[in-house]
């Protein structure tokens, strides 16, 4: 799962949620009544300049990272002003700094960059935004606020805040309730951010207590051991949340290999399977805490209005914002139909 390294982000710190400006843009806004989040346009705005965005990010290797170049594929595709060119994805910093600059020599409009790595991706950012071409910073943020005119991403520490707090108020009523977190790798900031908002969360429940922990690294594979090796290690617990879907492929196989039941599962990022699970509702995952990869979607949008130098719809002002933080929503049976269409493979 792509990391954000947005430094001192609390909770709740998206003063301009995506949502409160892109129509059916992000996790806290469902459409209800569209086929699904990325088909419409943003605003009702009339084609105006022709835009060219460049978009560059890692190897699809991860469901989530596929889903946000589809995000931007299909985005784009709404809009009869706006041209796409977009490079295969690198997870090689090389590699992708030398797609960036391609993408800087051809002198598109506005760039859209999810680096692999952003502290080693800032310098091409500065290169671009010096060379006149603003920079729209997806995700992984860069080391440097001047290599970005904007930067959009997820709420890691909302993840796991909000995990926390869907799980304590299941168990709130159980006295000595039991809980136990599959994280991802501790070498990513954005684990340690999820793991302090969940341990930040169950401070609001003095009945609960964390009782083990394993990092996993976010492949079906490593979900299922290291979620063996909780299993073995706790005869019983009351709650699990696991960072990432996709890894929790590979733990619910590994719950079902132990014949265990009778604990809540939460997992983390929104894919579909796991949606596709908490509708059929006859397992232990009862809901996932979304990390949208809607989010870029919405990339594309601003880039195309920064593009147009227009603002956007629904905000005052007649620049588009420099920060926008998604919100990580909990997404249960009872408002599973809202986010289905939302769902990634």
């Amino acid at each position: 799962m792509p990391e954000t390294s947005r430094r001192g982000m609390l909770f709740g710190t998206a003063a301009i949620g995506a949502g409160a400006f892109l129509t059916a843009c992000t996790s806290n806004e469902p459409a209800k009544k569209e086929p699904a989040a990325n088909e419409q346009p943003a605003s009702a705005d009339k084609p105006g300049k022709p835009v060219t965005i460049g978009f560059a990010g890692p190897q699809a290797d991860h469901g989530w990272l596929n889903a946000i170049n589809e995000n931007a594929k299909s985005r784009a595709e709404t809009y009869s002003d706006v041209t796409l060119d977009i490079t295969e994805g690198s997870n090689d910093t090389a590699a992708q700094i030398g797609q960036v600059e391609t993408l800087i020599n051809k002198k598109v409009d506005v760039l859209v960059i999810l680096p692999a790595d952003g502290k080693a991706l800032t310098q091409v950012g500065l290169k671009a935004m010096r060379a006149g071409i603003p920079v729209i910073n997806l995700d992984r943020i860069f080391a440097s606020p001047q290599a970005y005119r904007c930067w959009i991403g997820g709420d890691n520490y909302g993840m796991g805040l909000n995990a926390g707090n869907y799980i304590g108020e299941k168990l709130k009523d159980k006295p000595d309730a039991k809980v136990i977190e599959l994280s991802g790798p501790d070498s990513l900031e954005l684990t340690q951010q999820r793991t302090k908002g969940f341990d930040d969360a169950l401070k609001n429940y003095p009945n609960i207590k964390k009782v083990a922990r394993q990092a996993a690294d976010f492949t079906v594979e490593s979900g299922q051991a290291k979620m063996a090796q909780l299993l073995q290690a706790q005869s019983s617990f009351d709650a699990l949340w696991n960072h990432d879907d996709d890894q929790g492929v590979g733990a619910l196989r590994a719950i079902d290999q132990a014949g265990r039941d009778g604990f809540l599962m939460v997992g983390g990022a929104g894919a579909k399977a796991a949606m596709d699970a908490i509708k059929a509702d006859n397992g232990v995952l009862k809901a996932t805490v979304l990390y949208p990869p809607i989010m870029a979607a919405s990339a594309i949008d601003l880039a195309r209005a920064l593009g147009q130098s227009k603002g956007v719809s629904g905000l005052s002002g007649l620049e588009i914002p420099a920060q926008v933080t998604l919100f990580s929503a909990v997404v249960d049976k009872t408002n599973i139909d809202d986010y289905l269409p939302q769902g990634f493979s």
